[in-house]
């Protein structure tokens, strides 16, 4: 499936995708469908993976949209359904860090392997899951603002900047009276976000943990030397954990594999991995 609004030709490389399967198995069936509002792909997804026989689900999007198709996945227990994305997006993580070779290659080779996925948990509603990162704090703050004013390498700078100065840090409880002002608290299935930045060397997507990179408030020179260390050699080694939980003091936004949403005031959120959850091609 792809995005017709996406950043980066997702019709187009979709199109050449299934031209280059055809070439080379014709026997192979492929389906284009395009996704017509937020929410289809998972839809799509959902309703592929319910069928029979194992298909593969190949989402020619950005992080976000191939966000919606493993929610789809998963949406079915027991599913022989795998997944795929053909890069098409801003900055397309995922692909970046994951992928081995052309995709092509790959869905010709036909073999499969278990990924990992983040199973986030907000109070009593249905997890959601991540393929790449989970963040609370100044990474969604920015997001959101370069979701307002436009993407697009000069205007994301600004964007960054403007909102890296106005950022006030937000109040998490890891435990009872055990309250914390953070800056940024993101969980990561791969080690790396944001097109630059180096979140941690030790980060794989299957070995079974997630790392947790805790930035607890402080001065806005300091933040800006840690930003500006992740962009240049990276941030090392990151404690890495199954499962992680905290209740928000107050409202929080939240980034999940470059898509936003709110955490209410109040909410239990717990992150755990979902080890080996999602068959994948790459």
């Amino acid at each position: 499936m792809f995005n017709p609004g996406s950043t980066g030709d997702a019709d187009v490389l979709a199109e050449a995708l299934r031209d280059e399967l055809a070439e080379a198995r014709p026997e192979l069936p492929v389906r284009l469908r395009p996704t017509e509002y937020a929410g289809h792909a998972r839809e799509i997804a959902r309703e592929a993976a319910s069928g029979p026989g194992r298909p593969l689900i190949v989402s020619a999007s950005g992080d976000g949209g191939y966000n919606e198709v493993v929610n789809g996945i998963m949406d079915v227990p027991g599913t022989g359904a795998a997944a795929a994305v053909l890069a098409a997006g801003n900055a397309n993580d995922h692909d970046r860090v994951t992928s081995r070779r052309p995709l092509a290659e790959a869905v010709l080779d036909g073999r499969t392997e278990p990924m990992d996925l983040l199973e986030l948990h907000r109070g009593d509603d249905p997890p959601h899951y991540a393929h790449s990162y989970i963040g609370f704090g100044l990474t969604p703050v920015v997001a959101l603002q370069i979701e307002k004013g436009g993407k697009g390498t000069l205007r994301e700078i600004v964007t960054t900047v403007r909102s890296f100065w106005a950022f006030t840090p937000f109040e998490v409880e890891f435990a009872a009276g055990d309250r914390r002002r953070i800056d940024n608290l993101v969980f990561a299935n791969i080690g790396e976000m944001a097109k630059v930045a180096e979140l941690s060397e030790t980060s794989r997507p299957d070995d079974g943990r997630f790392e947790v990179i805790l930035l607890e408030h402080r001065p806005k020179w300091r933040q800006l030397a840690i930003a500006v260390r992740a962009a240049v050699r990276g941030l090392g080694r990151q404690p890495a954990t199954r499962e992680f939980g905290f209740t928000t003091c107050g409202p929080m936004p939240v980034q999940i594999d470059g898509e936003l949403s709110d955490v209410a005031a109040g909410t239990a959120v717990r992150v755990r991995c979902a080890a080996g959850a999602l068959h994948v091609v790459r």
